[in-house]
């Protein structure tokens, strides 16, 4: 032995071939590696659509029926456990189950619900008449268990700035409506009498008598009937964005296009 050499001192480490190093490092084949991208896409899509059926669901607008509270065009965000937390997914093939609760809608709300001529549908209006109410419209004054709903005539020019090119020929009357304790505008036109009167109703159990803030524009109960419970998908609470698009494109019908960020972050009354 070397007199200089010392046992107790640390042995070199031979450095490692990296070629040996990465043949012990785990491989993952491009199998595992799809099966694990799938999974969490898969999850992803899964949590996406259990919010929107659970939690909150966005619509747009296509139709004037709620003018002057929703305009053609308004992305609106709906509540979708106003009324109790739904089994999720049980309202795209039968009527919403529920898990907790339910409670009815308050008279007044603005709701989402499938049409029930056509379920594939969804349509938006407020609720007027809860389950044993009576309904009746004269001269276009709507009743409810035979007391008018309060209103009072204001001025509706900031209302006619925002319409839709294809109203503003009318001669509406806008009106502060109380519904419930719901205050928001409705309005008529006063140059027909189309909706002018409305045979007295009374609402059947677990239904609900809907109608359109553009009282002489909307086909709701006074056409095609009540709106069933299950049918309910949710409680309209804010506008997140607004853009109305030309759409028909044809010349007597054509929009212009009309984007209304003063109307983003407006909550629905």
């Amino acid at each position: 032995m070397d007199e200089n050499s010392n046992p107790e001192a640390p042995q070199a480490v031979p450095a490692q071939d990296p070629a040996v190093t990465a043949a012990a490092a785990p491989l993952i084949s491009k199998k595992d590696k799809f099966v694990k991208e799938v999974k969490s896409f898969t999850l992803i899509i899964l949590s996406v659509l259990v919010f929107r059926s659970v939690l909150f669901e966005p619509f747009k607008i296509p139709s004037g029926s709620m003018i002057p509270t929703l305009l053609i065009g308004d992305f609106i965000l709906v509540n979708k456990f106003s009324y109790g937390f739904k089994v999720p997914f049980s309202d795209w093939f039968s009527d919403s189950i529920y898990m907790t609760g339910p409670s009815q809608p308050d008279r007044g709300d603005v709701i989402v619900f499938k049409y029930p001529k056509d379920t594939n549908l969804n349509y938006i209006k407020r609720v007027i008449g809860l389950p044993g109410d009576t309904i009746e419209v004269i001269d276009k004054v709507v009743y409810v268990n035979n007391k008018p709903i309060e209103t009072k005539d204001i001025d509706g020019k900031e209302y006619i700035e925002d319409m839709d090119d294809r109203y503003r020929s009318y001669q509406f009357r806008f009106m502060e409506t109380k519904t419930g304790d719901k205050v928001h505008t409705t309005q008529v036109d006063t140059g027909n009498d189309y909706f002018a009167n409305y045979y007295k109703f009374t609402v059947p159990k677990d239904n609900f008598f809907v109608m359109g803030d553009n009282r002489d524009f909307s086909a709701d109960s006074r056409r095609w009937g009540t709106v069933p419970f299950g049918h309910i998908k949710g409680k309209a609470i804010m506008i997140w964005f607004s853009l109305s698009v030309p759409w028909p494109w044809t010349e007597d019908e054509q929009e212009s296009w009309k984007f209304r960020p003063w109307r983003i972050g407006k909550i629905i009354h």
